[in-house]
């Protein structure tokens, strides 16, 4: 993986400059598209940011599943009481199907 990273300002009308820090990943070989990330923690090396964004990954996956296959932020949840009772009880499930998968199958 190639690396290029730098500090620039993040500007948003009505709100100071933050400095942050940035990075560009490239895949040499073509495999996976560019990636661009980003840190407000400007002592951060670049391969810091980048393991940070994968440790990252299990949880957007996670949320990314829940939404697509449980339902999450859909229109079958129209209040915020039917939020707040439903959306623990479906990442629960997921969290036991994934156990019970686990165990039915320990080598994937």
């Amino acid at each position: 993986m190639e690396i290029c990273t730098a500090t620039a300002l993040w500007y948003r009308y009505g709100s100071d400059p933050l400095p942050i820090r940035w990075v560009l990943t490239r895949d040499p070989e073509g495999k996976r598209p560019p990636k661009a990330l980003f840190s407000t923690d400007q002592k951060q090396a670049a391969e810091e940011i980048v393991l940070d964004f994968m440790k990252r990954w299990s949880l957007e996956s996670t949320f990314e599943e829940g939404h697509a296959h449980l339902g999450l932020e859909t229109q079958r949840q129209w209040s915020d009481l039917a939020i707040e009772r439903t959306t623990p009880l479906l990442f629960g499930l997921y969290s036991l199907v994934t156990l019970f998968g686990q165990a039915l199958y320990p080598d994937g």
